[in-house]
């Protein structure tokens, strides 16, 4: 009973922090290139990316390979800021693209229900939209090549 309250209570906070983690069946560059050409298709823009790993390299420490793309959608965020200013601290959205502890390639992002969770809004229909958007781009990005 003690380990199904356990199992239990991590699930909670997993779903609690609104966070999808997914597998990628290639290296976290190759996935991190995916997610930009495949952002890029669909008209959104890429502002940056950010080398965690390379960053601790140059203080003289280790971290697995990190990389986070951070791109958005300038009418989608503004109609979201319009509502609720304040938005812009958790925009634009960013995936990372990660090496786990067993050498797996991970995609983690925040589900679009945190926006509207951690601030005052009032849209339904774009937190659907950017939850479909992200999960297609991150299925995707981190698809295994078919023989």
């Amino acid at each position: 009973m003690k380990k199904i309250a356990l199992i239990m209570a991590i699930v909670v906070s997993l779903m609690a922090n609104d966070i999808i983690i997914k597998k990628s069946c290639t290296d976290v560059s190759t996935t991190v290139q995916n997610i930009k050409k495949i952002v890029k298709s669909k008209g959104l823009s890429v502002f940056a990316t950010i080398n965690h790993s390379g960053n601790a390299k140059m203080v003289n420490m280790k971290l697995n390979e990190s990389k986070m793309v951070i791109f958005g959608n300038a009418k989608l965020g503004t109609a979201l800021m319009q509502q609720d200013m304040t938005v812009g601290l958790d925009l634009p959205l960013r995936i990372l693209v990660y090496s786990d502890t067993d050498g797996t390639t991970k995609m983690a992002y925040r589900d679009g229900s945190w926006l509207a969770n951690k601030h005052v809004l009032n849209a339904p229909k774009k937190e659907k939209r950017i939850n479909r958007a992200m999960a297609m781009f991150t299925d995707k990005a981190g698809q295994c090549k078919k023989d």
